[in-house]
C-alpha cells in the first residue's frame, strides 16, 4: 500500500436526507454491475472463506465476558449504543452484572464477585458495571472497565467513572485478584487492551489537552458527550499520551497480528446542524483558554454547507456525513488512516453526489467497475466491534448495523483488510445472512469473537429486532461465512434480583442479565510494535540535500507539538473520485486532466484544525469542535492565501508545519481564496511526525490520468526546510504560546 494522506475529499462525501431512497435503489444496481477484469482479478486473489469456518465441536478455551443488567432497549447514550455509550447514569448503565469467565466444562465464575465487587439486591456504594475485557499476551490476567457505585437513596447520587482494573488468577482453582490500574486520567476510560510492549491503550473522554473545562467534548452530530480518542498509559512512568483526536468519537480498538491498532471511528465532519436548526442556543468563545470570552456565534466556513450553498463555480451540493468506519493507527499514533485508506468510494458506493452542481463532467455516482467488493454499507450506521480472525490473518469480523435503535445488533460481516490489499481490492460479504423485510430471522448478533481454536462465539438474540425486552446470550456459532448461525448457549443464563435508584425512582429488574463482549483466554503472540516509518526516498533525498539532519528536525518538532504534512503533487487524484473537481491544474505550473471538462486552478493550500470552542447556552456544559485555520506561527508566509495555507509550488507540492495532537483537514483554494477540492475526515499527526501523500486523496493504483502515485522530490518541502533554517525568532502564535525557534545547524 502506497503511503498516502487520507485526502478523502470525495471518498468520504455523503449523500443528502433526501437521497436514501435513492442510495438503496443505487446499491441494488451496485450489486448487479459487474466488475472489471481487474477488479475480478482482485477479488480471485483473497483468502476464499475455508469450507467450515468455525466448528461446531465443544468450544475448547476458556472464554471471559461481561453481564449487564439490560436496559430500556436502545435508550440514547446508553451501554450497548453505537455512540456515547461511556455515559454513566443509571439509566445508561443500570449496576448490577460483572466480569465471567467459562470455561471448556460449563463451568462459570464471576470474578468481580470473588474479588469483592459487586452486590445483589438494592443497588449502593458496592455495585458495579463492567464492559470490554482484553486478554494479555500471555494468557494469564486481562485488563477491563469497571464501573464502581449507585445511588443509595432517591435523588443520590454518585461520582462513579468507568475506571481500568486488571484481574488475575484467571485458571481454574486460582484466586480471583482485581486491582485498580494506577496512574490513569480521572475521566471515563473503556476499551482498554494491552500494547504490543505491555503499554495500556484506551480510549477516554479526558480532554484532548487535559484541561478539565473543556470536558466533556460535544460530538459533532447530536452535540452529545463523546470519547476524544485513543491514549497510551506506560504503566511505569505514568506518562498518558494522545494518539488520535476523534471529534465525534473512536470506538472499539484492537490490535491486529500485523500490530496496528484497529478501530471503529464516527466520520462526522460536517457544519453544525445545531446552530443551522437555531434552537439550540449555540455560541463560540474566543479560543479554548479557560479565561477566554464569549465571542457570538461564527458562521461555520467547513466542509460545504448542509443545506447547500452558491460559490464562483456555481451552486455547491448541501453535505452531510455520517458513518462508522474502521480506522488504523500504528502503536505510537502515526499514520492514522481509514483501514488500509478505503474510502466511500468502496464501502457506500453508488450515489454521493458531486460537489459542483453545475460541472457536467463531474459524477453523482461511483464507479463500481473499479472496485471488488459488491456489499453496502449503509452511511447512516457503519461496521462495529471488529475482530480479526486469529486463523487467518487480515480477516476481520465485525458487526454491520444502524446508527439508533440497533444496542449495535444486526448480522455478522466478513471484511477482507489485510495490509497489502489497496480498497480496490477490499472485500465485504456477509458472514451470516442479511436483513430482509421481516429483519433478521436468525436473530441478531453482537461482538463476534472468532478464536485460535477455529470457534467462534458471539452475542445473540433470537429476536429479529433490537426491542425493548430482548435477550443477548453468549452463543457458538456455526457454519460457513454466508450462512453463519447461532448454535448452542454457553451458559445457563445468568440470573440476577437488583433494583435501583434512576435516582428520581426504583427502578428494578429480575431475570436472566445480558452476556456480551467475549474475549478467549490463550496465549497469543505478540504483534510487532508498529510506529513511524522511514521517510521516503524523495523527501529523505531532500533533507540531505538541505543539509538538514533528519533527527535534529524531528526532535525540534516534538518540543514544539508539531508536525509535518507533505504532499507531492496536489493535482494527482485518486481514478475513483469524480465527485470533487479532477482536473486541476496550479497557475504557471503542472497539471493533471483526464476527460475534458473544466479545469479548476488551485493556488493554496489550508490547512485547517479542531478548536474547541462551540457551546449551547441550552446545554449545561461541553464543547463542540470547529473548524478554523491552524496558525502555527511556523510557516512561510504566504499573503495572498487564507489563513492557515501554504503556497502550492509549480510542481503541484504543498508542505506545511501543522499541530500535533488535535484534529486536522484541510483544502485546496484558488487564487482567490475559493475552496475547490475538500478533505472531509479528520486526521491526527504525532508530534515530529512527517506525513507524505503522493497526491490529494491518495491513489489506490492510478490518478484521474491513469498515472501512478507522485514520486517527484517535492519543491515545497524544499522551501520549507530553508525557511526553517533561515528564519530565527518566529512571531508567537496567535494563542499566546512561545515564538517557535530552529536551532543552530
Amino acid at each position: 500500500m502506497l503511503v498516502a494522506l487520507l485526502f478523502a475529499a470525495g471518498t468520504l462525501a455523503a449523500c443528502s436526507p433526501g437521497s436514501r431512497q435513492a442510495n438503496a435503489g443505487e446499491t441494488a444496481a451496485a450489486h448487479a454491475s459487474s466488475a472489471s477484469g481487474a477488479a475480478r482479478a482482485a477479488a480471485q486473489a483473497l483468502p476464499p472463506p475455508p469450507a467450515n469456518a468455525f466448528a461446531s465441536t465443544p468450544v475448547q478455551n476458556p472464554v471471559l465476558f461481561v453481564t449487564q443488567v439490560p436496559t430500556d432497549g436502545d435508550v440514547f447514550a446508553s451501554r450497548l449504543s453505537t455512540f456515547a455509550n461511556h455515559m454513566t447514569s443509571m439509566t445508561s448503565v443500570p449496576r448490577g452484572g460483572g466480569l465471567v469467565i467459562r470455561y471448556p466444562d460449563g463451568s462459570l465464575r464471576d470474578l468481580t464477585r470473588e474479588a469483592g465487587f459487586g452486590m445483589d439486591g438494592r443497588q449502593g456504594a458496592n455495585a458495579i458495571a463492567v464492559r470490554e475485557p482484553t486478554v494479555h499476551w500471555s494468557g494469564t490476567k486481562a485488563i477491563f472497565s469497571m464501573l464502581v457505585g449507585a445511588p443509595a437513596q432517591q435523588y443520590g447520587g454518585t461520582n462513579g467513572r468507568w475506571q481500568m482494573y486488571e484481574v488475575s488468577g484467571l485458571a481454574q482453582g486460582q484466586a480471583a485478584s482485581i486491582t485498580r490500574v494506577a496512574n490513569q486520567p480521572a475521566y471515563n476510560n473503556v476499551s482498554p487492551l494491552y500494547g504490543s510492549d505491555d503499554s495500556i491503550l484506551f480510549t477516554s473522554d479526558r480532554p484532548r489537552n487535559g484541561a478539565a473545562h473543556l470536558h466533556p467534548q460535544l460530538d459533532e452530530y447530536e452535540s452529545t458527550p463523546i470519547v476524544t480518542g485513543l491514549f497510551r498509559l506506560d504503566p511505569a512512568s505514568g506518562a498518558v499520551r494522545m494518539l488520535n483526536h476523534a471529534p465525534s468519537g473512536a470506538f472499539s480498538p484492537v490490535i491486529d497480528s500485523y500490530g496496528r491498532i484497529v478501530f471503529t471511528r464516527w466520520d462526522h465532519l460536517q457544519r453544525d446542524q445545531q446552530q443551522d436548526a437555531g434552537t439550540s442556543g449555540s455560541f463560540d468563545f474566543e479560543s479554548e483558554a479557560a479565561d477566554a470570552a464569549p465571542a457570538g456565534t461564527r458562521a461555520d466556513v467547513f466542509p460545504e454547507a448542509r443545506l447547500g450553498m452558491d460559490s464562483p463555480y456555481g451552486p455547491v451540493g448541501n453535505y452531510h456525513s455520517n458513518i462508522f468506519m474502521p480506522w488504523q493507527v500504528n502503536q505510537d499514533g502515526s499514520f492514522e488512516q481509514t483501514l488500509n485508506h478505503v474510502g466511500r468510494h468502496e464501502v457506500t458506493f453508488g450515489f454521493l453526489g458531486r460537489s459542483f452542481a453545475g460541472d457536467p463532467s463531474l459524477s453523482d455516482n461511483t464507479d463500481t467497475s473499479l472496485i471488488a467488493n459488491r456489499k453496502f454499507i449503509s452511511q447512516y450506521g457503519g461496521l462495529f466491534h471488529l475482530r480479526e480472525d486469529p486463523t487467518q490473518p487480515g480477516i476481520y469480523y465485525g458487526i454491520n448495523t444502524a446508527e439508533f435503535g440497533s444496542l449495535t445488533t444486526s448480522q455478522i460481516i466478513r471484511l477482507s483488510g489485510a495490509p497489502h490489499l489497496n480498497p480496490e481490492q477490499m472485500v465485504i460479504t456477509d458472514a451470516s445472512p442479511a436483513p430482509s423485510g421481516a429483519g433478521l430471522s436468525g436473530g441478531r448478533f453482537r461482538n463476534p469473537l472468532p478464536m485460535t481454536s477455529g470457534h467462534m462465539v458471539a452475542a445473540h438474540t433470537p429476536s429479529p429486532h433490537a426491542s425493548a425486552d430482548i435477550e443477548l446470550r453468549l452463543r457458538q456459532v456455526v457454519g460457513t461465512p454466508g450462512t453463519l448461525a447461532a448454535g448452542p448457549a454457553l451458559t445457563p443464563g445468568i440470573v440476577r434480583s437488583v433494583s435501583w435508584w434512576t435516582p428520581d425512582s426504583l427502578r428494578s429488574f429480575e431475570g436472566a442479565l445480558w452476556e456480551i463482549e467475549p474475549v478467549e483466554v490463550a496465549a497469543r503472540p505478540r504483534p510487532p510494535h508498529t510506529s513511524e516509518a522511514v521517510l521516503q526516498s524523495p523527501e529523505r533525498t531532500l533533507f540531505a540535500s538541505e543539509g538538514v539532519d533528519e533527527g535534529a528536525f524531528r526532535s525540534w518538532l516534538r518540543a514544539k507539538d508539531l508536525a509535518i504534512i507533505v504532499t507531492r503533487n496536489q493535482t494527482s487524484r485518486d481514478r475513483s473520485d469524480r465527485q470533487q473537481p479532477y482536473n486541476l491544474r496550479v497557475p504557471g505550473g503542472t497539471q493533471t486532466v483526464a476527460n475534458g471538462g473544466i479545469v479548476y486552478d488551485i493556488a493554496h493550500f489550508q490547512v485547517l484544525q479542531g478548536n474547541l470552542v462551540r457551546a449551547y447556552r441550552n446545554s449545561t456544559s461541553g464543547r463542540r469542535v470547529l473548524a478554523q485555520p491552524i496558525d502555527t506561527g511556523a510557516n512561510p508566509g504566504n499573503p495572498l492565501g487564507p489563513d492557515g495555507s501554504v503556497r502550492i509550488e509549480a510542481d503541484g507540492s504543498t508542505a506545511a508545519f501543522v499541530p500535533a495532537n488535535r484534529a486536522l483537514t484541510w483544502q485546496t483554494v484558488d487564487s482567490n481564496g475559493v475552496p475547490v477540492v475538500r478533505e472531509r475526515v479528520w486526521i491526527t499527526l504525532q508530534p515530529g511526525e512527517i506525513r507524505t501523500c503522493g497526491g490529494c486523496h491518495g491513489e489506490n493504483t492510478r490518478n484521474q490520468a491513469g498515472q501512478p502515485e507522485p514520486a517527484n522530490a517535492p519543491t515545497a518541502l524544499r522551501t520549507l526546510l530553508r525557511h526553517w533554517k533561515q528564519s530565527g525568532t518566529r512571531p508567537a502564535p496567535r494563542d499566546g504560546s512561545a515564538p517557535l525557534l530552529p536551532p543552530a545547524l
